[in-house]
């Protein structure tokens, strides 16, 4: 029955996280998008807050070490990851948005290898990272008479957002502190979404007067800031506690899959052939990396099935 449970969990976590992609294509039509992102947090922020608050004794990160940590989820995981992700959004699809930000288990591989020294890449990983990047560019198809191309610049926004997220989760490793990951996760929100008023208000055409309040406004709003990041935070935490961080990494290749169903089925957008073939050899290059500890599970799951 728990395996169930997860599985269950599993698929509505890749489900709400896959059709935020949607949410945020959607949402652009009536946000800035550095506004609309902080905007997001700022809501989100509050709500983890509370949860923190009431699931963690001190919910207040103490010293040096565990502030380093807020400012590092803060800056990369949130603020850079997320504006740089929404203004890519605007020249390509909720697919090929998810896809891309799918290269990330990939590049963290990579960063681990760079500036963890305990870390070690096997040859196969490091065709692993090179199956990852060569997924992304076949995804993006850049024109050498046009490498500047609207559609090309978007998803290397979007590669850039997935690396500020990889390099992020490799630099919370090398401080040497410990927060709980609730604390860590609303603090890195409320300051990410601080950082991301700052950008905003630095920004040409980003401004409150921009913002066209409509119902479908409001909608994406909500669903982003609540259903996405409060909820699907809660469920990630359960299943990180019971899944552990390999099998909760493969959200990051089942969430296309309902960021492209859903971008289809609510804005029209069409799934191109390099989509899905990029969507294939960046899973590739993560089986790639992965494989032992994907042996492993595998192994598990038919032991506990057999037994």
């Amino acid at each position: 029955m728990t395996r169930y449970r997860n599985v269950l969990l599993f698929v509505v976590l890749a489900a709400v996280w896959g059709t935020a992609f949607m949410a945020i294509k959607a949402g652009l039509a009536y946000f800035p998008p550095v506004l609309f992102a902080a905007i997001r947090y700022d809501i989100a922020g509050v709500l983890m807050l509370g949860y923190a608050a009431y699931v963690v004794d001190d919910p207040f990160p103490r010293g040096r070490g565990q502030w380093a940590l807020v400012a590092v989820g803060a800056s990369l995981m949130i603020a850079a990851y997320h504006a740089l992700l929404f203004i890519g959004e605007l020249n390509t699809t909720s697919a090929a948005a998810a896809v891309v930000v799918s290269l990330s288990p990939v590049l963290t591989a990579g960063f681990a290898r760079m500036l963890l020294p305990s870390e070690r890449m096997t040859t196969a990983g490091i065709a692993g990272l090179v199956l990852g990047l060569l997924g992304v560019a076949i995804l993006a198809q850049p024109d050498p008479s046009n490498l500047l191309a609207e559609d090309v610049v978007a998803k290397l926004l979007i590669f850039g957002a997935a690396a500020a997220f990889a390099l992020g989760s490799v630099l919370t490793r090398r401080i040497e502190a410990e927060l709980p990951i609730e604390t860590l996760e609303a603090w890195s929100m409320v300051f990410g979404a601080l950082l991301m008023h700052v950008l905003s208000a630095a920004l040409p055409n980003e401004s409150f007067a921009a913002i066209t309040w409509t119902v479908e406004a409001v909608a994406a709003v909500v669903y982003l800031s609540v259903v996405a990041s409060a909820l699907g935070f809660l469920v990630y935490f359960d299943l990180l506690e019971r899944l552990g961080p390999i099998e909760i990494n493969l959200v990051s290749y089942v969430a296309p899959i309902f960021a492209a169903v859903s971008g289809w089925l609510f804005l029209g957008e069409i799934i191109g052939v390099p989509t899905v073939v990029g969507f294939l050899v960046i899973f590739a290059g993560f089986v790639l990396i992965k494989r032992r500890a994907l042996t492993e599970e595998v192994e598990g799951i038919r032991r506990a099935v057999v037994d």
